[in-house]
């Protein structure tokens, strides 16, 4: 089957993707989507308490905003459904391909296309295209961590993005391994139910408050009667979340002012020395995500909680032995251990020009790409969320809606050039990533004394924008044709 452009995943990117595509009249594209629904990690993320932790007046798209958000920070069910109702208002549904997962993908130098191996339960077969989008973002594919002795574990075992609802969580002995995102959510949620609950804690989050509150019916109404009213407070909610971008590149005296307000949270709400000393980091604000909760740091000081910070020594049929020798029976353990991110890309099947694999290309040299969208010798090809432009400050969907522009502008160039393919200039990506690297070497992430999933095996960060969003809208809004060569 042949299309002008395929398209991979129906998350923010996929979907965004999708509706620029239909704005720019194209109606010859399909999505491909391995599940049997839109919506991506807010379909697949159902446990409980999940949320967003960016407002959700921001964290949605500009040109499809949404008066009833019920809360500031919506609940996951509330944004899978604002997905869905997106998905259904733009007629997107008909160009999408449900149960069809994409297993590789081959550029063809004579034919300029792009020929995309997928796996299906109708077997649908491999599709053709001229222009192939990768939406599948980084947060997709689970970190279940190979624990010694895991196999022998006769309970249940789950991670968080896999939550078993079958599976009765009242009066039962649970451990759960990480306190990351995921787990600050849920933990308070599943403590008032579970007979015992054992947090193995590796490294603690700095948590600050969450801004949270239910959204007043006048306001959903003045959203929905007065024209501009949402945009103007989303755009007071953008620019105090972009203002956070300073203490994160190079100002640690803001981050200091910042954990102070972390600190003063966590001691309001734990009064106990020694499991202060516990939840309190030992690296700079921002070195790891930061947080946000009200609810997590007095979950912890309930009667049936126990914090431990020795690490596990080897998981066993009825429980978890740490690395004191002293055993924890449990009847079930949750991983809150996040997501594959910076090797995510390490599972692509790629081929670009001259035979050249991309997953290997990015293990051998590290990831190189122009503007986290386009990489060179692989034509035709761009990445939505990609590399070097997730965010730890504000909303990845202004980014998104940043990159489905440029990719837009690319396939008109290509269009108007009466030509086959776009590919990046090699000195273009060059300098590039010269720029992204020698901006992260004085941020947080580099300097803040931690190791995260910002950064890759050889510790380079590979994940985050280094600067302000408005900067990185100023790159992509226009392309720049010097960075590439026209084919054909």
């Amino acid at each position: 089957m042949e299309f002008h452009t395929v398209v991979i995943g129906t998350g923010f990117s996929g979907l965004g993707m999708a509706i620029q595509l239909k704005k720019d009249g194209r109606e010859d594209f399909v999505v491909l989507e391995k599940a049997a629904d839109v919506g991506g990690t807010w379909r697949d993320n159902t446990y409980p308490g999940c949320a967003c932790d960016i407002q959700s007046h921001m964290y949605s798209f500009s040109f499809e905003q949404n008066p009833r958000w019920s809360r500031s920070f919506s609940p996951q069910p509330e944004i899978w459904r604002y997905l869905r109702d997106v998905t259904d208002r733009y007629g997107l549904r008909r160009h999408i391909r449900f149960g069809v997962e994409v297993t590789s993908a081959r550029w063809d130098p004579d034919e300029h296309r792009w020929h995309i191996g997928t796996s299906s339960a109708d077997g649908t077969g491999d599709y053709t295209a001229k222009f192939l989008v990768s939406g599948i973002g980084g947060l997709h594919i689970p970190n279940v961590p190979k624990l010694p002795g895991v196999e022998r574990f006769r309970g249940k075992a789950f991670h968080s993005a896999q939550w078993d609802h079958d599976y009765d969580l009242t009066g039962k002995r649970v451990a759960v391994v990480g306190t990351g995102a995921s787990a600050i959510q849920f933990v308070p949620r599943i403590q008032p139910d579970v007979e015992r609950l054992t947090i193995f804690q590796r490294t603690p989050p700095w948590i600050m408050p969450k801004p949270d509150h239910a959204m007043p019916g006048w306001v959903k109404t003045l959203f929905r009667r007065v024209p501009g009213a949402q945009r103007l407070y989303r755009d007071v909610i953008y620019w105090l979340l972009e203002a956070r971008a300073i203490g994160f590149n190079g100002k640690p005296g803001l981050m200091k002012v910042a954990s102070r307000i972390a600190k003063a949270h966590m001691h309001k709400a734990v009064k106990d020395p020694d499991l202060r000393r516990k939840l309190t980091p030992d690296y700079v604000m921002g070195c790891k995500r930061v947080l946000i909760a009200n609810d997590y740091y007095p979950a912890l000081t309930q009667d049936n909680v126990e914090v431990n910070t020795d690490g596990i020594r080897e998981v066993t049929e009825h429980g978890i032995i740490d690395e004191r020798g002293v055993a924890h029976e449990v009847d079930a353990i949750i991983y809150g251990t996040g997501f594959h991110v910076t090797d995510a890309f390490d599972y692509l099947d790629i081929t670009g020009l001259g035979g050249r694999d991309l997953s290997k290309d990015w293990r051998d040299n590290g990831i190189q790409t122009h503007l986290g969208i386009t990489v060179a010798g692989y034509p035709n090809l761009f990445f939505l969320l990609g590399p070097n432009t997730a965010l730890g400050h504000n909303s990845v969907v202004f980014m998104i809606e940043s990159q489905i522009r440029y990719v837009s502008q690319a396939m008109a160039l290509v269009e108007q050039r009466g030509a086959q393919a776009l590919d990046t200039r090699e000195s273009a990506q060059a300098r590039f990533q010269s720029d992204m690297q020698r901006k992260l070497v004085s941020g947080v992430w580099t300097q803040g004394g931690c190791k995260s999933w910002y950064l890759d095996s050889r510790g380079v960060n590979r994940t985050i924008w280094p600067g302000f969003t408005w900067r990185y809208w100023l790159r992509t809004r226009k392309l720049e044709t010097q960075d590439f060569d026209v084919v054909g």
